[in-house]
């Protein structure tokens, strides 16, 4: 079967809704055994245990802030432990993301928004690596914006952020390339999840109108990207960045 991942452990934080639980799933539906990892919404994270396991998925759920160092350690450690050597990491855990003009943005936030991003990602790597390179094989794929590539006024501290997160993976790429792991980022466009049930529909018209394919996208959108990222067939592609969002990429 093309794109499989049977006999693949992966792990995706922030993955009890929204993009990373259809990441999650889509991973799952290939083959791996999937970590389930949450911090705040219990019930969301049960909810996506029960689908995981309508689907026939081997998972298991894992409660840990993935801007913790030592929380994320725990969390691949006690996923090795149940589950075999994590091979796939998805770092997709993102906090809130208010838009404001500069002036109204503190240091703190420019802050969060690169401990979320640069360093998130930094502490889940250096947690999987040597189980990674003991084995010669590993996947590593961000989720990262079209916003970085784009551009996007009153947004300057996520922008910036996922800038730093897109040149850390390409670093990372060439660096781990001779171990057999790849590092990859997967750029969604605008995909209303349940973070967005509040978003004005004025600006939800207007961004769908600036969609060639003239539809949303949806969490298995993003979820088919990063199965083919975490595949044998891609085992040639590292340090690139697949935009997901309808044809709207402009560069």
């Amino acid at each position: 079967m093309a794109f499989s991942l049977e006999g693949r452990v992966a792990l995706v934080t922030g993955s009890s809704r929204g993009l990373g639980r259809g990441i999650a799933l889509a991973l799952g539906k290939a083959g791996a055994k999937v970590v389930i990892n949450y911090f705040n919404d219990r019930s969301a994270a049960d909810d996506a245990m029960r689908e995981m396991k309508d689907a026939g998925i081997h998972a298991m759920l894992v409660r840990a802030d993935a801007s913790d160092p030592d929380q994320v350690a725990d969390m691949v450690h006690s996923a090795s432990e149940k589950l075999g050597f994590v091979d796939i990491v998805v770092p997709n855990a993102t906090p809130d993301q208010p838009q404001k003009p500069i002036e109204e943005y503190d240091s703190d936030f420019y802050l969060q928004m690169y401990e979320f991003f640069v360093l998130g990602p930094y502490h889940l790597a250096r947690a999987a690596l040597p189980g990674m390179k003991s084995r010669g094989w590993g996947r590593i794929v961000n989720v990262t914006s079209e916003v970085f590539h784009c551009g996007m006024p009153n947004f300057s501290a996520y922008v910036a952020a996922k800038g730093g997160q897109i040149g850390w993976s390409r670093s990372m790429a060439t660096e781990l390339a001779p171990s057999g792991i790849t590092v990859n980022t997967v750029a969604p466009g605008w995909i209303p999840t349940e973070r967005h049930a509040n978003d004005p529909q004025d600006a939800l018209n207007a961004y769908h109108e600036t969609i060639p394919m003239g539809r949303w996208g949806t969490p298995k959108d993003v979820g088919d990207a990063v199965t083919f990222f975490a595949s044998r067939e891609a085992s040639f592609l590292t340090g690139q960045t697949l935009c997901v969002n309808g044809g709207r990429t402009p560069w």
